[in-house]
């Protein structure tokens, strides 16, 4: 990038550039990983989990709120204005807690900042929502008590809390009772709601705010995008106040002295540091600026720059007291990792042309002589930095920087000063965080830093007098590097390394004429505007807005005045004065305009060694060419193709003459220069605004793009990747070679989704739709095992089926027709990554190599989701996971599709996932064409931008390494099997009154899924049985009668022949005896024996009964019945027979006798338990 005159194409101070919406799941992912690191590091005291409160609960915490900006890209910046736009208070916005566990997240939050939350996080794996609905979120008072639970159950499992105690830059002593005295660690000693105890008694508190810095510092691409347009436009800013300084002064540059030009320099770094709080002052990393012979070794290294001197300027920092011939600069951001020196030349490095043989004037020894041991430092510094990317060691890159800087002083004729300079060269590397904070460059968080690569050449002697020392010249840079190790096929592993040279865009090369014959020199040359015929010819025309340009990797394309001669060309600028050419020193001429007003016109001269004299130093190539660069729309553009372009095309005279080119003729380094050029034509057509920086940066650093496709790769991960999938990870290729042809193999779909979701319906309707068109397998997991998905298992199948295969031999040929196709059914907490790392990691390679992954499919039932509120089930988004899943399926709701709970689930998946195709199947039923082959496509799971998305989200997959982390709550899966049929009543009612029963967390005990096949005592048919509890649903669907396939129990039992029937029971903390027991109630139960009668069991109505049949018996003596009661002698009436008594004790009598021959029979009949095994 140009500085016209070196300044006006770096771009003003910027204002804060707002956020994109949400950076890509990978960074953010990538991230959290971060994070998570510091829970595992192998330490006997790291936390259990980070704790980070936002808001009032917290007391606003400046930790806490530098952590969730980190995970969150800076949501929660002052400065953010998204919030303020909502109209929401801030303690409604901030009303968030994050615990991060070493494998899991839990979010508390409100249904406000729920949505703009869910686009940064819904990605995040193993994420749990604590969140009420809208509605219940209206009860204030219920919605506090949730709070203080959800906080309460969000830390249970802990021991050790780690809080973000201080922010960067702001360290304070870390006191538990002040966390203590936040407001919801307060409420959590609350009776009733809260953990039963004060928090900082029930938990081992610690401060992780040292190490959370330190994963700050880690550069990835989002904080590369920040650093690039705000950081690095701020310190480019620096460089072009300063050269304002100069430039504006340019009659009195000798006046200038060392303060006046540093101020820019020396206020930037001064009040950063002020409002850094950081007092440590590096001397090293201290900014300068230092004229002629005062730039010696000591003044460089005495870290003085805070007291700069008046008196040191231009014009007696000289040997002797002369000009000074040169000056060293540095800058240094002061609380960020920038940093870069220069050295700048008072006076020309090169001698106009004017016609004949120009003697060196000895005024421009010097200059030349710093020049060139610069020029040679230069790409010492840029041969380091290019070996330290492909070795990360500094001792190579030391020894390669001092080889080339030799060898160049050896190329330009200094052979002599090699001795001298020897012991004078210092180079070194220094990791720096994103604070400025030097790091030893073998601690290993300086892996991901950006560094600084610098050389001096100290106290160089004055070759003509041999006395005096010129002073010394430096260059550094700072860049960074990406490394992603690469598996190749043997298994061995190589590192592929790009790095970027960050302020590439600062000047490398400037100088300004300072002395008087210099000035004249240059006037003289301007002489020939003058003259009819000159050297150079007949003036053709000439005009401003001209741009040179070179391949010297010194040199910035110069902007100036350039005229055109019918023999030559001269352009000049303040900096370099007159650069004359003749087409005498041309080898040839010849143009590109891509045959287009929009392309920039480049004329490419290629000159001849003669030249060299005459052309500053930063334009010298081993090429040797140049390029001058026109732009469209200017005056000069339309001049050159109506005054100057036939001349020079038809001119014989000079045996030279200017040809056309096409784009295909360019050399790749000329492609490389037009590239640069156009980028900074279409950059300069903006006004300003993000879209011009990102073309100006592209056109100072052109290989940023690719750097960052390298580094999007390498920041994820150390994980290798396969040497086959680099192309498509790095964006160069869309195609991914395969060793077999998938023609011959397996295709396996792969259908999944939480209990409850209609898999298995929509596998029965895939293959009884396409039977015809290929042979079907079907895998179903084990319905015994302890775990959703067993992945031995699996692989075991995978064995026997391509054996069962390769068996059929002949009889293949009759399927030839066909494709071969296995489902995979999986209905469970089953993480998706799991299966295909199944098969990734199967341990023959045949088997490995002959299946391959079509889709991946989740049906979804919306209202099987939710736990409670807005707590979704184990593994449900991780079931829709970018980079895995091509399609979810909702298996019910299909015709209200504008329902509120379909659309909230499909906003939440779409967050997660943005790229994955919704389908419509009630009940599993696929209605249209297209969606089939959605769910059944050959190729969807092995696209390029799939597989780029896995190795970005799951580092280590293809190798099986990822870990995806446990299901939470835990998940327990029961099989109980028996031989005898259940009441359908009985069993009906207790399945419907699941639901009433579920308890809140930590959900145990909780039954929320019942599948499996029984038989009911009032028919003969077998029963598949699926209940969900969420949906309250139950479905009883008779087995068709017909051969039934092998039974797939992973352990198959001495029983299992005389154990008909199984139920497999899905739920929180269940035990088989428990689950026995419910399933008991729902068989016929055993008849149990009746107690014998006494008189105190006589009800009422059984006396009446018993007078209403005796109460005509024969009368005792003395008694007589008047229609109406019973009289005895001496007139006493009753109500009942005088022997009532005698009555009841016969009836007891009677009825006992009966109860007892009841219970002999009960005692002879034989009764089964549920679960007794028939014999």
């Amino acid at each position: 990038m140009a500085l016209c005159g070196r300044s006006a194409l770096l771009p003003p101070p910027p204002r804060h550039r707002p956020r994109p919406r949400a950076p890509g799941p990978f960074v953010s992912c990538s991230r959290l990983r971060n994070i998570q690191s510091i829970l595992t590091q192998s330490s006997k005291s790291q936390p259990d989990g980070i704790l980070c409160i936002l808001g009032i609960d917290s007391r606003y915490n400046e930790g806490c709120r530098e952590l969730a900006n980190y995970l969150l890209f800076g949501l929660y910046n002052q400065n953010n204005n998204d919030f303020e736009r909502t109209g929401f208070p801030e303690e409604v916005l901030d009303d968030i807690i994050i615990l991060i566990k070493p494998d899991s997240v839990h979010l508390y939050c409100n249904p406000v900042n729920y949505n703009h939350l869910l686009p940064y996080v819904a990605h995040w794996r193993n994420l749990h929502f604590h969140c009420l609905t809208e509605n219940e979120y209206e009860d204030e008072e219920a919605a506090e008590e949730f709070k203080i639970s959800s906080f309460v159950d969000m830390v249970r499992d802990c021991s050790r809390i780690g809080i973000p105690y201080s922010c960067q830059g702001h360290l304070q002593i870390f006191d538990m009772f002040i966390v203590e005295k936040w407001p919801i660690v307060q409420a959590f000693a609350l009776e009733g709601i809260g953990g039963d105890g004060f928090f900082t008694m029930k938990y081992e508190l610690m401060d992780v705010s040292v190490d959370l810095w330190k994963t700050y510092s880690k550069m990835d691409p989002v904080s590369l995008e920040d650093l690039l347009f705000e950081d690095l436009m701020i310190f480019e800013h620096q460089w072009t106040n300063f050269f304002a300084n100069f430039d504006t002064e340019i009659p009195f540059i000798l006046e200038l002295s060392e303060s006046q030009a540093g101020e820019p320099f020396r206020s930037y770094f001064s009040h950063g540091m002020i409002s850094s709080h950081i007092t440590d002052n590096s001397p090293s990393r201290q900014p300068f600026v230092l004229f002629g012979s005062h730039s010696t070794k000591e003044n460089l290294n005495s870290g003085n720059f805070n007291f700069p001197s008046e008196g040191h300027l231009v014009r007696n920092t000289g040997l002797g007291g002369s000009t000074a011939k040169h000056m060293v600069v540095q800058c240094v951001s002061p609380k960020g990792p920038l940093a870069c020196s220069r050295t700048y030349f008072f006076g020309a490095t090169h001698i106009p042309f004017l016609g004949n043989d120009n003697e060196m004037h000895k005024q421009t020894d010097q200059v030349t002589l710093l020049s060139q041991i610069y020029s040679a430092v230069v790409e010492a510094v840029l041969a380091g930095i290019e070996c330290y990317a492909k070795t990360s060691t500094e001792s190579k890159a030391k020894e390669v920087a001092e080889q080339v800087l030799l060898s160049v002083l050896d190329t330009v004729g200094l052979a002599q000063l090699k001795s001298a300079l020897r012991s004078k060269i210092a180079f070194q590397i220094q990791a720096v965080n994103n604070h400025g904070r030097i790091t030893p460059l073998d601690n290993e968080d300086s892996l991901s830093l950006i560094k600084t690569a610098s050389m001096m050449v100290f106290d160089i002697p004055d070759l003509l007098t041999g006395r005096g020392c010129l002073g010394s010249v430096v260059f550094s840079e700072s860049f960074l590097t990406s490394q992603i190790q690469v598996k190749e096929k043997d298994g061995s592993i190589s590192p592929d390394s790009r790095h970027v040279i960050l302020t590439a865009a600062i000047p490398r090369f400037a100088s300004w004429l300072v002395e008087d014959s210099d000035v004249k020199l240059s006037e003289k040359a301007q002489e020939v505007l003058k003259e009819d015929k000159s050297f150079l010819g007949t003036l053709l025309t000439g005009g401003d807005g001209v741009y040179i340009c070179s391949s010297n990797p010194q040199a910035v394309p110069a902007e100036g005045k350039l005229y055109f001669f019918s023999d030559g060309i001269l352009f000049f600028d303040p900096h370099h004065g007159s650069i004359s050419i003749s087409k005498n020193h041309m080898s040839s001429i010849s143009l590109y305009d891509g045959d287009s007003n929009s392309v920039v016109a480049a004329l490419f001269i290629d000159f001849k060694s003669s030249l060299l004299p005459h052309l500053p130093v930063e334009f010298h190539t081993q090429n040797q060419f140049l390029m001058i660069a026109l732009f469209p729309k200017r005056k000069i553009y339309k001049a050159f193709y109506s005054q100057v372009f036939s001349s020079w095309q038809n001119q014989t005279n000079s045996g030279l003459s200017l040809r056309v080119v096409q784009e295909e003729f360019l050399s790749e380094e000329q492609k490389r220069l037009h590239s640069s050029v156009q980028k900074l034509f279409n950059a300069l057509s903006f006004s300003s605004g993000e879209r011009c920086r990102e073309l100006k940066l592209s056109a100072a650093i052109p290989e940023l793009e690719r750097f960052v496709q390298h580094f999007t790769v390498s920041s994820v991960s150390t994980k290798p990747v396969m040497r086959a999938h680099l192309p498509v990870l790095l964006q160069q290729s869309e195609t991914i070679p395969d060793s077999k042809a998938e023609g011959d193999k397996v295709i396996i779909t792969i259908i999944t989704g939480l209990p409850g979701c209609r898999s298995s319906d929509l596998c029965a309707f895939l293959v009884a739709f396409t039977k015809e068109h290929g042979r079907w397998m079907v895998y179903r997991q084990t319905m015994d095992s302890p775990e959703c998905f067993s992945a031995s298992h699996f692989q075991r199948y995978l064995a026997g089926l391509l054996e069962a295969q390769q068996n059929l031999g002949v009889r293949q040929a009759a399927y030839a027709g066909k494709s071969k196709r296995l489902l995979v059914v999986l209905q469970g907490y089953t993480d998706v990554i799991d299966v295909v790392q199944a098969l990734q990691t199967h341990p023959d390679p045949d088997v490995k190599s002959s299946f391959i992954i079509g889709a991946v499919n989740t049906c979804v039932e919306p209202l099987s989701c939710y736990m409670e509120h807005r707590l979704l089930f184990p593994k449900f988004l991780d079931q829709c996971s970018q980079g895995l899943v091509s399609n979810v399926v909702f298996t019910s709701h299909a015709t209200e599709q504008r329902h509120p709970l379909l659309v909230q689930l499909q906003s939440l998946i779409r967050a997660a996932n943005p790229g994955v195709s919704f389908i419509l199947a009630e009940n599993g039923i696929v209605t249209r064409n297209e969606d089939i082959e959605l769910i059944l496509a050959e190729s969807s799971f092995s696209n390029p931008q799939m597989m780029r998305a896995r190795y970005l989200m799951y580092p280590g997959w293809y190798e099986g390494k990822y870990g995806a982390g446990p299901v939470f709550p835990p998940m327990v899966q029961i099989c109980v099997w028996f031989s005898r049929p259940l009441e359908k009543t009985r069993f009906v009612t207790k399945c419907k009154a699941i639901k009433s029963l579920l308890k809140p967390s930590p959900f145990s005990g909780n039954i929320y899924h019942i599948m499996g096949k029984v038989k009911f005592s009032d028919a003969d048919k077998v029963i598949e049985v699926c209940h969900n509890t969420s949906a309250n649903s139950l479905s009883l669907v008779p087995v068709p009668e017909g051969p039934a396939p092998p039974d797939s129990r992973s352990d198959p039992r001495d029983c299992s022949s005389q154990q008909e029937y199984f139920l497999v029971f899905i739920g929180c903390s269940l035990k088989e005896e428990d689950i026995k027991d419910w399933l008991r109630e729902t068989a016929k139960q055993k008849p149990q024996r009746k107690a014998l009668k006494t008189r105190g069991m006589l009800t009422l109505q059984e006396i009446k009964n018993i007078h209403v049949k005796r109460h005509l018996d024969p009368l005792p003596a003395g008694y007589f019945y008047n229609g109406t009661q019973f009289v005895n002698f001496f007139g006493d009436k009753m109500d009942y027979h005088p022997l009532m008594d005698q009555f009841m004790n016969d009836y007891l009598e009677e009825a006992n006798r009966e109860i007892e021959k009841y219970n002999r029979e009960l005692e002879e009949q034989e009764y089964h338990d549920l679960f007794e095994q028939k014999t």
